[in-house]
């Protein structure tokens, strides 16, 4: 949605069926159409699964996720175009910047009416040069939300509690309202990239085109 915004025409592929994705979607291997499809768009943003790389992973060393992103950026470079790579933090990224939702004023009143913001850090690599959004800007006087699981969000005891800051994850329906992100259920809030994150990225990126032409 992000780079729709900025200006972009979009198409999307994952693997997995994705009925709620708002633009032209292709169901199939994200790498197998890169090879078949990829020289036909003037840029294009890869996000590599994130599960071996995040801090859960460390707590179930038994479990084994894909590691895509050096294959991804392999196979982005081969095709020479203009690319971004987005991961977590922790990922063994390049030359990248991280953007938080406290940069974009990512904000959303919880179910209590409390105010909340989003810690949301990610990594964009790219063969373009990209400048950040200038760094986090958490407000000490709010307390701070996360949105990951699948679940409908925390318990109004959990909520409610003093100790509400780091970790917290709210109902799904303000998840939403802190990603920008209403059409989404909660696991694929879990996973996205707020739209805030890659209008910016993609204003950057269109720009780079431009002076390319």
């Amino acid at each position: 949605m992000g780079y729709h915004r900025a200006g972009f025409d979009v198409v999307g592929v994952d693997i997995n069926p994705q009925p709620r994705y708002p633009f032209e979607h292709h169901v199939g291997d994200a790498l197998a159409f890169l090879a078949e499809h990829g020289h036909e768009f003037d840029a294009i943003h890869a996000s590599p699964p994130c599960q071996a790389y995040t801090a859960a992973a460390a707590f179930n060393p038994d479990v084994k996720h894909p590691d895509l992103l050096a294959p991804t950026r392999d196979a982005l470079e081969s095709l020479g175009k203009p690319y971004i790579i987005e991961n977590v933090t922790g990922a063994p990224m390049g030359n990248y910047v991280t953007l938080c939702g406290t940069e974009f004023g990512l904000r959303a009143r919880d179910l209590d009416g409390r105010e909340l913001q989003l810690q949301r850090h990610r990594q964009f690599e790219s063969n373009v040069w990209l400048w950040g959004a200038g760094g986090c800007q958490h407000d000490p006087e709010l307390q701070t939300a996360s949105v990951f699981g699948y679940g409908g969000g925390m318990t109004p005891e959990y909520r409610d509690s003093p100790t509400r800051s780091k970790g917290y994850v709210p109902h799904v329906s303000v998840c939403a309202a802190l990603i920008g992100a209403d059409w989404m259920n909660k696991r694929e809030l879990s996973e996205c990239i707020p739209p805030a994150y890659t209008e910016f990225l993609g204003g950057q990126l269109l720009a780079q085109l431009a002076v390319t032409a």
